[in-house]
Parts: C-alpha cells; structure tokens; sequence
C-alpha cells in the first residue's frame, strides 16, 4: 500500500492532468497560495512544462485562487468568453458558493470535487447542494475517478450543464495509480468543444438570473418519437436560442437517419458548425431547441460510458448492482468507504445481500434505481456519511425511499444508518451490524456504524500568512495589553472550525458579547458603589475614579491595576464579584483581522454588519493583490472598495495604509482608529504573490501601488473636531472612485487648498490616452516646426540607457538638417506607434540594456513592433545602428547578447517589408574609438543611401558640451539652479544643473521601481533629490542626529543613509522641499556644499572607540584638512539658504565677484577624496581613497604626524580595460601640522595635470600612473617648504568595525551598533529609526558614524549606562548576535534610487548573506569575519574592489564575482566570474566555504586561503587587475 499523502497526492495529479487536458482555463483552488492542494503542483507543472491541452490545441491557462477569495467568480470570465473551464477544490468552498453554482450550472463547466476530510469525507456538502442545477458524478476508487473524471467533462461539454464531480482521495491509497490513458481522453466530443470554444456569451451578471439556459438543439418536430440529439445550446439573454446566447440554426437540410433515439458518436451528435448539424436532416423535419432534461443527461452518459468501454473495458451505469441474483438484502453506501465495502461484501459470507453504488447523484433517476434492484430484495439499508445532519433522514434516504415507491411493485423496506469512520480492518464487523439491524422484524433506524467524531484531522482551511505579521507586530507595539483580536487565528474556539472563527461576523458577534459584559461591569460598579458594601473605603474611591474614566484607555487602565488590588484586599462579596469580571477593567483596544476575501460582497458580509451597527469596533483588512496582477484579475471577482463603502455609510473612520511605504501613517491611522468612537475601517496594503514573499517584492509593489495611486494612503474621519481635517491625504495620488467621492462633498476641493502641491495629480486623469496624446502632440510639433523645409524627411528615433545612444541620434539629426533633409529626433517610446506605415525614412539607435535588451525607452516601441500582425512597412526605408560591448558577456553562450536590441530591430523591420537603407550598424565599446569605429562607416552609407552624400560646404559642428564646460560656465556653480528650483511644471531641473548641484552635495534621481509603471500613465519619472551632508570624521552630537532624523522624517523618505563616507544621506527629498531641506541642515551646524563634485569631499577618519583621546587628537587634522580644501564660492549660501527677499551686492554690470584661489573656475578634473586610517584599524579603507593618511603615533602616546598614500581610487568601467581600481601608493611620512598643506599640493597637482577630456581617466590614480610615481611626487614636492620623509612602520590588523560595548582610557563606555548596509528606518520588526532617535534624547556624549556604515555611541559616562542600556534592549538595538559575514558586509544604495545602478545591492545582499549563513554554521565559520561587499555598479561606492569577496552588477540580478582581496583592505581582488546569478553564485560560494574551512592554515584569511589554492591570481596593483583573470576556468 502507498503510502497515504503520496497516494492522494498521486490521485489528485491524476485529476489535475485530465481537468488541464480537457480545459482551455483550470482554476486551482488552494488553502492559501503557500499551501498546496492536492492539485495544484502538478497543474503548476504542466502549466511551466507548457503542456498542450488536448481540448484547448495550446497550453491550458491555469488560475491559482486561495479557497477564501471566491474563487468561484474566476469561472465566470473564462466561461463566458468560449473557453472550457474546470475547477480541482475540496469541498470546503462548495457551501459559500451556491450564489455561483445555480448560474454556472448552465454552462459547461466542471468542478473536481475533492471530498474533506479525506480519512472521513462529509458527504453532508454534497447533499447541501444537490439542488443547485448541476449534475453530479460520484467515483468510488482510482480507476473510477480516471473515467468518471473524463466522463464528466465529456458530458458537460454534450450537455451544455455543469457537472461536479466528487470523490475521496483516500480512495487511492489501495491501489496503484496508474498514468492516465489518452485513448480515453477520446470520449470527449472536440468538435462539440470547438462549437462552444467558437462562440461567446453576452451575459454578464454574476448574481442576477438572467434567464440562460442549457439547451439541446433536436432533429425531429416534437411529435417524433426517436428525436436526435446534435448539440447543446444555450437559452441566453435578449431572446436569443443558440449555443452561448447565439441564435439557434434554422431548418434547411433534408432528413435524418432513424437508427437511434440518440445519436451515434460519429454522426450528427459530433458538429462542428451550424450547417453540418443539419447536414442529413429531410427538408420535411425541423429543427427544434428545448431545454436539456434528466433523460437527455442519462442518454448523453450512457452513450459516453459506452464509448468509454470499447476503450479501456470498464463499465459504468448511473446505479450498478454488485452481488447475487437473489439478495435480499441492498446495502446502499454514501461515503468514503463505498468500495471498501462493495469489496468486503463480495468477499463476505452474509448470505443473499448486495451493494449498490451510486455513479449519477443528480439527476436523481429513481426510475433506474428501482430497475437495477433484484426482484427478490425485500429491504434497502442506506448509509450515509452525513456528518452535519439536520433532519431526522439523511438526503439519500428520502431519495430511496421515494425511488422504490413511484416504482410500484412489492413494497421495500427502507432502513436508515448514520455511516460514521470506520477502519478497513473493522468493515466487516460494521456490515454485520448493517444486516443483524435491517433482518429484525422492526429494525432501528439511524443507527451508528462506526465513529462519530473520526480520525483527529489538521485543518489547512484558514492560515495566516507570514507576510501578515507586519501588521499584528504593528498592532501589539501600538496597543500591548490593551490588544484584542476578536478572530485572532490559532486561538482556541470549542466547537467552532478556525473557518468560521475567522470570518468577520463571528469576530463581529464576539466582540459585541465582550463590549456587552464590559457594559454590564460599568452598571455593576456603579450599583455597588450606590450600595456602599464594601469592607473598606479604598474600592469606593478607586472605582469612583475609575468609573469617570472607564472610556478613557490611558487612564482607565492605569487605574485598573489599582482597583483589582483594592478590590482583592477587601475581600467582600460584593469585591468578589466585581472580580468575577476582572479583565473587563481594562479599556482594550479591539480588533477584527480580515483580508481582502471580505470584500467581495459587501452588502451581505459581516463588514456591512460592522459598520451599519454603529458599534465602537476596530477593523484592520489586508489587501494582498499585487498591482502587477491587477491587470489579471477577473472583472467579476467584483472586489469592492470597502473603504469607499464605508465612508458612503458616513459614520465610520476609514484609514487606507501600507506598512512598506509609510510605516509612520501606519502608526497614525491605527492610533486614530483606536481613540475613534465608532466603526473603524483601517484598509492596509501588503501585496504579495505567495505568503512566503521577500520583502524587497512586497516593497516594489508597494511603492507601484501608492505612487500611481492603486492604493492612495489617506485618512477619513467623519467627525473631526474642524471641518477641514476630515481627509486627509497622505500620498500623493488617489484613485478616481474616491476621487469621485470626494469630489461629491466637496472635499477635493479643500484637499487640493491644503495641498496645492497635489493639485496636478489630484485633478488630472490617468491612462494610456494621456500617454498616446502626449506622443501625438510632441510629434506634430516637430512635423509644424518642420514645414515649409525643403528636403525629404528623416525620422530618427534612439533607445537609450547611458546617453550615448541619444546623443548620437541628436548629433545625425543636426547633420541631417545641414544636408537640407527635415528631420525629426525622438525617443522611441514617445513616437506614435500608428504613423510608422507612412514614414518615407526612418533611423534607429539604439544601446543594449541588461541581457540583451532594449533600454527603458524603447521597449513599448519594440514590443508593439515585435508583436503587431497588421503593420505594413512596404513603403518605408530604414536604417539601424546599434550600440554595444562585444564582451560585456564573456561567456561564448552569452555571446547572442551583444548589440541584441538593435540586430532584433533590424531584422523584424525586413520581416514586416520594410527597405532597409544600409546593413545594421555595430557599435562596439571594444574598438580603438568604442562605438565611434562603427559609426563612423555607417553613417557614411547612410548618407550615401539617402543621397545628400556629397553635400558641399557643410558648417563646423560644435563640439559637444562637457562637464569642463558646465562648470566654467556656471558662475562658480551657480548655473541656473535656481531658476530651476522655482519651475513648478516638473519634479526635475536641466542636465546641466543636474551636474552643479553635485557640488552643493545633491544628486537628482528618480525611483526606477516606478519608472514603466508612471510611464505607461503618461506622467514624467518620480524625480527626487538625494542629500548628503559633509561631515568631517563621523561626528555628530546627540542634537544633531535629533535633526538629521526630522530632516529623513519630514522632508525624505523616512529613511536615513549612513554612508561609506562617514556622513548623512537622505533619499527621497522631492524639489520643493530641497531648499528647507538644506536650511535644516543648516541649522543643525552641519553643510552639504562640496560633499560629491569635483572637489575633495568628505574627510573621513577612523572611530577607534577604545582610544578616545588619541581619536580626538586625528579627529581634529580631518576637521582641519576638510576646512582647508573647502571651495570659497558663495554660491551656495545664495541659492540655498538666503532668504526669498535677501540680495547680494553686484558689481561689473551683472556678474557676481566670486574667486576660487584654491579650486579656479573649473575646479578639479573628477572627485577628490581623503581618509585617515589609525592602525591598527584599516576601518576607513585608507588604501581606496585619493589620499589616504595613515596616522602615526609618537613614543609620547599622541600624534606625531602620518605616512601618505596618494593615487588609490574605486571606479572603473565594465569591460573598459584602460579603467581599474587602484591602491594608494606610499608617498612617504608628514608631520601632523603640514598636513594639509601635503593634501593641497597633491591636489593642485592633480587639478593642473588630470584628464579634463576623458572623465574615465580623470581621477588622481591615473595621474600618478600616467606621469610615473617618482615624477608626481617631485611636482609636489616642488610646491612644498618641506620634503616627504621616509615612511615609519605601522600594521594594520583589520579593517571591519568593532561592535558592542568597549570601555576607553577615559572609562567611558562606547557601543558600536550592527546597521545593516547603514539603512536607519523603523519597520514593523525593528523600530530601529524610532530607539536610535530616544538615544539621542538621552545621551550626553557623541554619535560617531563608521566608514563601514555603522554607528557607535560613544563618550557614555558609567551614570548614564543603565539608560541607554534599557532603551537599547526596548528597541532591539543592543544585538550584535550577527554572523561575521554579515557582521563584515556592505553595500551601496543601487536599486531603486541610483540612476547608475545595473542590479540590486543594499536591498539584496542581506538575503544573499542569509542563504549562506547555514553553510556558515555547517562549517563551523559562523563567527568567521568574511569581508564580502556588494555594489549595484562599477563606480565602486562601497569599496568592492577591496574586499575578500565582491559581487558588482551587471545586469538586473546578475553580477561579475571577485575575489582574492587583502583582508585588511591592502591588496585589490580580482575577477573570478562574469555574469553569474544567484544560483551561480551558491553554487560557488556554499563549497567554498567548505573548502576555506577544511583547508585553511591557522591564521589564514579567506582572501589569502582563494589566492593561495590557486582560485584566483593575487592582484598587485591596479595596472594588473585585468590580467589573470579566471572568469573562464572553474577550479571548485
């Protein structure tokens, strides 16, 4: 015997294989989308496997629903549009779906029924619906749920009506399951399939009858005796007779045979259109249509049965007899056991006793019931496993009874049984008991065989998914004690299934039975204390005061302790029982948990309920649907706004939230929801797509959700202390229903007063039209522009991800126009897909994103192109250039992505007729000149094609705009910032500002998570600013990180950054709020100016909390160095912190004087960076930077002056081999009080001899490489009063953070804090934000940040330790209990901020840490430190370059691998693999992290442990780092 799970699951593939095979749309009913049912893998893996569906000819749709969504209502979309539909679900559904199962019984629709629970099946779900239209088919064991399962949707599909089949999966666990046999799939009629599959349905009510009908058309008038059955056919709406709402075909062809009363499988019962139906009709017999009745159900049924039998050579009727010719005895069984005990009482010894097995339930045809019986039976036992029956006899009893009545003949007696669980071992003794009952002369009747109560079952029906505790985490910090969940799941409830204690009218009726009792203690008390019989005075008082108070949460129960204390010591009887009701002193807070299944039918739920009752109730409802799948979900589900409803109700508080998008609206609402005085509807967005979901998936969708306004955040309070805090709108956009509603009362109005920030989204209208007019017009501006023009036109449309692409396509424009031809320059994604047809000539460009794809702005282009079937370019000429990296993608498998995008386009445009102009340009950066090598040719013969080739006096180009242009012309970084900041007309400023105001520490961005999704609504980027601040060592007091959390809080995004650079990022600042932004900054005594640019930015220096007053000695050098290289222009304090009114003295006409003595006009060539390192801890990475300074302390204990690397620097670009990362090289040793002048000179150096024209090769590393070392250390020297001295000795030991509590010479007391890649935020499990800001309020001493991205605590006093140890411990911030990879790993911000990142970084590598961290504990490394860093680009931020063990982005989830860096951050690693995933990266990493910890030698680092197996060749500096790499050998 199989085992029984394995079995069941067995048998339910073999349902799922014939429901896929027989359907053109399975829906998958699930416990939840985490949970698998019996079905559903092997549905899931046909549907992967592509699998063709033998009624479908292509892939079966296969629709996953969770049991509690309806999942119903995904039947009536498919249905409708001609597509065969099945259904695989236990029958846990079946009750809840009766509204359904009477409309659906009229198409043809088949539900596989899975009886629950398995080892005990309640037949009583059946019996419940037997009336609801459908047929019913009944399989006993494995074999039978084979053929029966075909038979069904063979019949729902000659019928036109619904058939359920049901069954018990248990069944096979005595049998062997065997594969499912084709042949037998051929009893299902494909031609009567492929008429239905034809033709569509006009219905469209879901609950309404509107009148459809399952009809059969009949050849023969009514008065023919033998009428043919041809086809099935519909009664639909509008008066319509014909197969889905069609009108039924009409009589035109002569005669029929007269064979048979049904029509054989090979005649007029298999058409396939309306003319072929009538084919051998006689011009004298019409064509009729009537309704299908039980007799057309059997002749149908039979007649598949016997076609089934010539197949396989088993045999089926509606009701089949099974024993002697002479029983007497008929045993009818309704359960699980049915064909255990056919099978006991053929092997039995009972004497003239029968069994009768029931195939066909409904139609039940009593007339072939009574048939079947012998004519010798005398009495008919029923058993029936009816486990909730609600009247005397069972539904099968009054059916037999009925049966053998009408059928007349000798009377029978009929003898009930109540069939309970019985064990296969015990169905002998239980038939016993069934005949010793029904042979006594007055048998009893309802007597039970077997038990009751049946095997202990785990119930699957309702579970909580995991996503779903960010809300409860949310919910017991807000309310702790207080909290109530009236249906909290888990929670015990004698006698009620988890299934009813978790819909909303039983948390409904709970809480109204605790509100009720905490009503009568109220009356209690105050009787008591009008008695006055209490012991003591100390309750009368204390329930006075309580009484006052009893609505008031805060202070009812702080006074509750108090009065079960008095109460308890007065011990009257009285105080006893008050105390009877103890728990009812507390105010609770109380809730009802929901999900979005609540909202499918509003008017009958226990929602309506809840807030037409008016009842102080708390409702929190998740909504779970991804806003990537809404396009997907079925109309008919008819999920209602429940928010929208319940303010039309106008008495409830409603709140719509999303914990991944505003944790602090969370917060707000919830409390809000609490104090409210009435119904409380808080709606909270959690979208995921199985329960088991990343984060980082449920933040994305999150944020497409609310930014488009799918889900709007807002605040509805219908009784506000003033008018216009009735709504509040918390996002920035709102859907149109509640827009709608708003608009209604007049509240848009007073919204878009308070926000007229908003005014734009609030108003305008979102959908593709907006976009397809946006084309529209742009185009017909350039077409107005262009007329009067001669020449012939030229269109040129660019894809591009970097620029390069667009500028190219802007520069052939211009060459274009001088060559006399009217040209038109755009994006692709912005030209109007509907002219392509008419355009005369039209050019391409375009780069290649990701593996091998069109960039962002080209894809809509490209994917109406690749997938239209009606576009015609028979007329047009075209050209394509393509630009690409031939070895961006090493491997020779990869080697199809190389200009991928630009290839594709061309060839699609031959396939759809178009003339191509010239063969498809490649563009390859690997050429001497890059793309320019290819291009250069191709255009050329692009000219040459278009004939303007030989064009004479053509004008000089200008050059093209470079950064060195920007600046000089920008006024000493003025530019026109400020002009830009006033336009309120876009969230962006200009190109060219977008490159000064990195020089006042600001950076434009947009969130690429949103960009397709504001795209396709015709809206610009989610512009925002990115904020750093300069902040020299680290340093920042307790008051300042106070106001660097308002700055995150108020003006960003709720989140802080704390950087690679020791300082403060903020992300998120939108431009309106960029210049109170800088202003706070400001006045927290901290800057922004020259924290990115080309300037030298932040000076870092090491924390070193264990030595304090040598810290503050080196401290003060990088506050000195960082005030010395500060650039000198005002510029900054006009634009950003003068005020509106404020005016600057002007001389020489118009120009302000500003002077930059240090920097000059143009400033430095690229960025410039400083850091200090004090061994022997290389914290600060002292080997990356520009300059690095490693401090040296004298015999004295203090600082006595610093060896200086020069030249070190992280930035390189992929595949480019002229760009590497370098190491800084040894300069020699200066004393401590010239050091800034050795930082300046090596500056001026670098800024009179770096690359200006090439930014690639700008930075100081190449500098030094290009002069030679000993030359550039003369050009410095040349500049100084003083000589570099040789370099004193040091070590360096580490280059990670020290965490936890460490004690200095001063003693005091130092904490380093775990921030994970430096993100500040509270979420639902770690209110880290919210603990690290009630520090600040406390401490007395400094926040030190690290160039790691953690933060130390540091300069606490042992008076102050007890306080900041208890806050610590209240917010989860004293556990440094992390691996040591995770302990050593950083990693960039990248995704969805950084416009350069290719792949995920900061919101990635944690989980990439924790697929590894098993392998860590299996090896005995978990306490290891591993220096791994991530970064989503090349650029480097995170120092990448250094570390043990690096992964770099290349692509969206893909990521060159390097390893072999120092560990104490001296040596540079080197590249292992290109382009690897995830998987890739495991299968990599898991076995060498074995490996390391079997083989390493005692001491041995794992950077070292790689070079010296010999993994990877040991990089010695960075002119090296290409060569040797392994990227193409695999040593593991």
């Amino acid at each position: 015997m199989a085992n029984g799970v394995e079995s069941q699951n067995a048998l339910g593939a073999r349902v799922a294989e014939i429901a896929y095979q027989c359907s053109d749309v399975v829906v998958s009913v699930q416990p939840t989308l985490a949970t698998e049912s019996a079905f559903s893998t092997q549905l899931q893996a046909l549907a992967e496997g592509q699998a063709v569906s033998r009624v479908s000819r292509k892939p079966a749709e296969v629709i996953h629903v969770r049991n509690n969504a309806d999942p119903l209502l995904s039947v009536f979309r498919p249905i409708r549009e001609g597509k065969l539909t099945s259904v695989t679900t236990s029958s846990s559904i079946l009750l809840r779906a009766i509204p359904h199962l009477y409309k659906l019984a009229n198409y043809p629709v088949v539900i596989h029924v899975a009886l629950e629970p398995s080892q005990y099946p309640d037949y009583s779900n059946i019996t419940a619906i037997r009336n609801c239209g459908f047929t019913f088919l009944q399989s006993s064991t494995a074999e039978d749920v084979q053929d029966i399962g075909i038979s069904a949707h063979a019949l729902a599909i000659k019928s036109g009506k619904g058939v359920i089949h049901f069954f018990n999966l248990a069944n096979g666990q005595q049998e062997a399951i065997e594969p499912l046999d084709p042949q037998a799939l051929e009893i299902v009629d494909l031609d009567t399939a492929h008429l239905f599959q034809s033709k569509k349905s006009s219905e469209s009510a879901i609950y309404v009858d509107e009148g459809r009908q399952a009809n059969l058309t009949i050849i023969g008038g009514p008065d023919r005796d033998t009428p043919a059955i041809t086809q099935p056919a519909t009664n639909g709406t509008n008066g319509t007779n014909g197969t889905n709402g069609h009108k039924a075909p009409q009589s035109k062809a002569p005669g029929i045979s007269h064979e048979s009363s049904v029509a054989s499988s090979n005649r007029a019962s298999s058409v396939s259109t309306d003319q072929d139906a009538t084919s051998e009709a006689t011009s004298v017999e019409p064509i009729t249509i009537r309704p299908v009745t039980s007799e057309d159900i059997y002749q149908i049924l039979t007649t598949t049965w016997s076609r089934l039998s010539a197949i396989t050579g088993r045999s089926y009727a509606p009701f089949e007899y099974h024993g002697p010719g002479d029983a007497e005895v008929v045993i009818l069984v309704f359960g699980g056991d049915e064909a255990e005990f056919s099978s006991a009482i053929k092997s039995s010894s009972l004497g003239k006793v029968g069994i009768l097995t029931i195939r066909l339930y409904r139609p039940w045809l009593g007339a072939k019931l009574a048939a079947v019986l012998p004519k010798t039976a005398k009495k008919v036992a029923v058993l029936e496993q009816i486990r909730r029956k609600t009247t005397k006899w069972g539904p099968l009893f009054l059916d037999t009874l009925q049966s053998v009545r009408s059928a007349g003949g000798s009377p029978l007696e009929i003898v009930g049984y109540q069939l309970g669980h019985v064990h296969q071992a015990s169905i002998p003794q239980a038939l016993k008991i069934v005949t010793d009952n029904i042979q006594q002369e007055k048998p009893a009747q309802n007597v039970v065989i077997g038990s009751v109560d049946g095997p202990q079952e785990t119930s699957t029906a309702v579970a909580q998914p995991q996503v779903e505790n960010a809300y409860m985490k949310v919910l017991s910090q807000l309310f702790g004690h207080r909290l109530y969940i009236a249906n909290q799941l888990g929670a015990e409830s004698t006698g009620v299934s988890t299934e009813v204690t978790a819909t909303p009218e039983y948390g409904f009726g709970a809480l109204t039975a605790r509100i009720e009792r905490r009503q009568r203690l109220v009356k209690q008390v105050e009787g008591a204390l009008a008695e006055n019989k209490f012991s003591s005075k100390k309750p009368v008082d204390v329930l006075s005061k309580w009484l006052v108070n009893s609505e008031n949460s805060d202070q009812s129960n702080e006074l509750a302790s108090e009065v079960i204390s008095s109460l308890t010591a007065d011990k009257s009887p009285v105080a006893s029982q008050l105390l009877g009701e103890k728990s009812h002193f507390y105010k609770e807070s109380q809730w009802l948990i929901g999900s979005d299944a609540w909202s499918y039918d509003l008017g009958n739920s226990g929602v309506h309920h809840v807030i037409a009752s008016g009842a102080n109730v708390n409702m929190l409802i998740i909504d779970s649907t991804p806003y990537s799948k809404r396009a997907a979900i079925n109309a008919e589900q008819r999920k209602k706004d429940i928010g929208l409803y319940a303010m039309n109700f106008g008495n409830a508080y409603v709140a719509s939230v999303a914990v991944y998008s505003s944790y602090t609206q969370v917060l707000e609402a919830m409390i809000e929801a609490d104090q409210f005085k009435g119904p409380s509807i808080v709606l909270a967005y959690l979208p995921y797509n199985k329960e088991d979901e990343s984060p980082l998936t449920i933040l994305q969708e999150t944020k497409n959700a609310v930014d488009i306004g799918y889900w709007p955040l807002y605040r509805w309070n219908p009784h506000p202390e003033k008018p216009e805090d009735r709504f509040h709108l918390d996002s920035e956009r709102l859907k149109k229903e509640v827009e709608d509603f708003l608009r209604r009362d007049n509240y848009l109005t007073q919204v878009m007063r308070r926000h007229p920030e908003f005014a734009n989204n609030l108003s305008g209208s979102y959908g593709s039209e907006v976009r397809s007019l946006q084309k529209r017009r742009a185009k017909d501006a350039y077409e107005q522009l262009l007329e009067g023009l001669a020449g012939a036109p030229m269109t040129v449309l660019f894809a591009s991800d970097n620029g390069n692409a667009e500028n190219l396509a802007k520069r052939l424009g211009n060459r274009g126009k001088a060559r006399g031809l009217k040209t038109i320059v755009m994006a692709m994604d912005d030209y109007p897909m509907e002219d392509l047809y008419s355009e005369e000539n039209v050019v391409m460009l375009s780069s290649t994103a990701g593996q091998g794809e069109f960039p962002q702005n080209g894809r809509s282009f490209w994917e109406a192109v690749k997938n239209s079937t009606d576009l015609d370019l028979a007329t047009v000429n075209f050209a394509v250039f393509a630009l690409g990296d031939s070895h961006y993608w090493p491997r020779k498998e990869d080697k199809i992505y190389y200009n991928k995008p630009g290839k594709d386009l061309h060839n699609r445009l031959v396939t759809l007729g178009g003339s191509p102009l010239t063969d498809c340009g490649l563009g390859d950066d690997q050429d001497p000149d890059g793309f320019q090598t290819g291009y250069a040719d191709w255009e050329a013969l692009l000219w040459k094609a278009l004939g303007v080739d030989k064009v004479e006096g053509l004008p000089d180009e200008p050059p093209p705009i470079t950064n060195e242009d920007i600046k000089i012309e920008s006024n000493f970084l003025r530019g026109t910032i400020k002009e830009g900041l006033e336009d309120t007309t876009t969230g962006a400023i200009s190109a060219s500002d977008q490159q000064l105001t990195k020089f006042h520490g600001t950076y434009m961005q947009d969130d690429r998570d949103l960009r397709d999704e504001r795209k396709e609504q015709g809206l610009e980027p989610a512009y925002s600013f990115m904020i750093r601040c300069r902040l020299a060592g680290g340093i920042s007091t307790p008051q300042q990180w106070i106001q660097m959390d308002d700055i995150s809080t108020e003006l960003g995004n709720q989140t802080m950054k704390l950087t690679t650079r020791q300082t403060f990022q903020f992300h998120g600042v939108v431009k309106g709020k960029l210049r109170p932004a800088m202003q706070a900054i400001n006045r927290a005594l901290m800057t922004t100016i020259a924290a990115c640019g080309d300037v030298n930015r932040n000076v870092m220096c090491s924390s070193l909390p264990q030595a304090s007053k040598y810290h503050s000695e080196v401290w003060a050098v990088s506050q000195k160095i960082s005030d010395h290289l500060l650039p000198s222009t005002t510029a900054y304090h006009e634009i950003w912190l003068q005020e509106e009114n404020g005016s600057k003295t002007q001389v020489a006409g118009n120009a302000i004087v500003d002077h930059e003595p240090m920097y000059g006009p143009t400033y430095l060539p690229r960025k410039f960076k400083i850091t200090i390192a004090i061994p022997p801890h290389n914290d600060t990475d002292v080997y990356a930077h520009d300059i690095g300074l490693i401090a040296i302390k004298g015999s004295d204990g203090h600082l006595k002056g610093f060896n200086l690397l020069a030249g070190g620097g992280m930035g390189v670009t992929h595949n480019n081999k002229k760009t590497y990362p370098q190491v800084g090289r040894m300069f020699g040793y200066v004393p401590k009080d010239v050091v800034h002048l050795a930082c300046e000179k090596i500056m001026l150096v670098q800024r009179d001899n770096g690359d200006r024209k090439n930014r690639k090769h700008a930075r100081l590393k190449y500098t030094i490489d290009d002069m030679g070392l000993d030359v550039f250390i003369s050009a410095v020297e040349a500049l100084l009063p003083f000589k570099f001295e040789p370099p004193k000795p040091f070590k360096f030991a580490s280059n990670i953070d020290t965490f936890g509590w460490q004690k200095d010479e001063n003693g005091l007391n130092h904490f380093t804090f775990f921030i994970e890649n430096g993100r500040i935020e509270d979420t639902p499990d770690f209110a880290m934000k919210t603990g690290l800001r009630e520090i600040a309020k406390v401490l007395k001493g400094e926040f030190r940040l690290t160039g790691n991205q953690h933060l130390i605590v540091s300069n606490v006093a042992d008076a102050g330790l007890p306080a900041i140890k208890k806050l610590m411990k209240k917010y989860k911030l004293d556990n440094t209990n992390f691996s040591g990879l995770r302990l050593s790993s950083s990693a960039c911000v990248a995704f969805p901020t950084c416009g350069l990142a290719m792949a995920e970084s900061e919101r990635y590598l944690p989980e990439l840490i924790t697929k590894l961290e098993s392998t860590l504990e299996e090896a005995g490394l978990r306490q290891d430190s591993i220096v791994m860093r991530m970064t989503g680009c090349p650029n480097g931020c995170a120092r990448p370059w250094l570390a043990e063990v690096a992964f770099v982005g290349k692509a969206f989830g893909a990521y060159n691998m390097y390893l072999g860096g120092g560990y104490h951050g001296q040596r540079l690693n080197k590249l292992y693999r290109s382009s690897i995933k995830e998987d890739e990266i495991l299968e990599i990493m898991k076995p060498l992290i074995g490996r390391y910890a079997k083989e390493r030698e005692e001491g041995e680092r794992f950077g070292d442990f790689c070079i010296r197996i010999g993994m990877i060749v040991a990089t010695k500096e960075g002119r090296d780092f290409h060569d040797n790499a392994s990227c193409d050998t695999i040593l593991i």
